[in-house]
């Protein structure tokens, strides 16, 4: 054990956060999943939890990988990597999959191997990587707008334009993350508003031809302003379209204080998503105020760590990166909260180490692994300054 700890760099109390977070997954995961175990198997939820507890263990494996890389090695990572998630992201698009007529192309499945990952999720970690490593270029460099089109938007207006047609939710928050590293790295804000208009231009446009031709598109642009208009209207009339979130105000509401308790959800077995979109629901019926204000408070610590993590960091590319990936984290994890209590239409996203799903799990990691690696090249520097001002104590434990 001591031999692990030992090998552990970086931000411990960032490794803490992230524990308590995969520990605690455990108890609602296991809770939510037995309407999945009667859906689609025997009532066992066991092989439900020992799925989760695998994803788990293959996310830290990544994160103790990740964390052992020096972070400047993933400036060049980010410009091989960027070409090769255009082309997974073009290759998920043309697979056409659909859902109740609407384009749900987010999959892609690893050949030999049998398993399935998101390709938007990974895009938006390399995206964010390779934004910082443009970004610490320019800085404090006076840039035209023209010279920024080429290798900082068009790369970024192809991702999301790949994501968009089958994840809405997905592309905003990604698009959004951009622009809000862009700023903080100090990019032109006329320059942004600029390109605000562009995609908000692009989007209407999109919607415009989607509209017109009829097919998955069509149906998944309906299903966006479905869901748009029956958050800002209040109908509650249609009870297909707001089936998921009443269920989930209901979970809610029955927590109370402190809970029904552990696995004593009622609506867990009437709430579609129960494990993965909407388990904070399933959390608040369960665990009531006490859990949900409990665990906001360990995704405050989180971005509080990373923020940390990034003020302390010996480069404006390291202090960019830390952001970069580490914001969209909390990021997503508000906005999963935000939909179970109705401040928010419903996304589709999941709450990050907490829900079921191979994906989210991996790529919350791969993204905590490299905020871990900016954190430790500060301990590195500081343990080189520390043997050079003590030889001496350094020389004892060689002996």
């Amino acid at each position: 054990m001591n031999t692990i700890f030992k090998n552990i760099k970086g931000d411990r109390a960032l490794w803490a956060v992230v524990a308590l977070l995969a520990l605690f997954s455990f108890l609602p995961v296991y809770s939510a999943s037995s309407n999945l175990a009667y859906l689609y198997g025997d009532g066992n939820t066991l092989k439900f939890l020992i799925k989760h507890a695998s994803h788990l263990f293959l996310g830290f494996a990544i994160i103790y990988g990740v964390h052992k890389m020096p972070y400047h090695y993933f400036r060049g990572l980010s410009l091989i990597m960027l070409p090769i998630i255009l082309l997974f992201l073009v290759y998920t698009l043309a697979q056409g999959t659909t859902i109740g007529g609407a384009n749900a192309s987010r999959w892609m499945r690893i050949p030999f191997v049998g398993i399935r990952f998101q390709t938007s999720t990974l895009a938006n970690v390399v995206l964010m990587i390779y934004v910082a490593r443009y970004l610490s270029r320019i800085k404090d460099k006076e840039v035209t707008f023209k010279e920024t089109i080429l290798p900082l938007w068009i790369p970024v207006f192809l991702v999301v334009g790949l994501i968009l047609p089958a994840n809405f939710s997905t592309a905003a928050i990604i698009f959004s993350m951009v622009l809000m590293l862009c700023f903080l790295g100090g990019y032109p804000w006329k320059y942004l508003l600029m390109v605000v208009g562009t995609g908000f231009a692009g989007l209407l446009l999109f919607i415009g031809i989607g509209r017109m031709i009829p097919g998955p598109i069509q149906v998944k642009i309906q299903t966006w302003e479905n869901r748009v208009s029956n958050y800002w209207s209040g109908d509650k009339s249609n009870k297909e379209a707001n089936y998921q979130i009443e269920r989930a105000k209901i979970a809610i509401a029955s927590g109370g204080v402190v809970g029904v308790g552990a696995g004593k959800s009622v609506m867990k077995n009437l709430l579609p998503q129960s494990s993965s979109d909407f388990i904070y629901a399933i959390i608040v019926e369960e665990y009531g105020l006490v859990g949900a204000l409990s665990l906001l408070f360990l995704y405050m610590l989180l971005l509080f760590r990373i923020v940390i993590v990034a003020h302390k960091s010996d480069s404006i590319f390291g202090k960019l990166l830390a952001i970069g990936v580490g914001l969209p984290i909390v990021f997503q994890a508000l906005i999963n909260m935000a939909v179970a209590v109705e401040l928010f239409p419903v996304t589709g996203q999941t709450l990050p180490l907490i829900s079921s799903g191979g994906t989210s799990i991996w790529m919350t990691c791969l993204a905590i692994g490299v905020v871990l690696s900016v954190s430790k090249k500060r301990e590195e520097i500081l343990e080189q300054k520390e043997k050079d001002e003590n030889p001496l104590a350094v020389l004892s434990e060689t002996i």
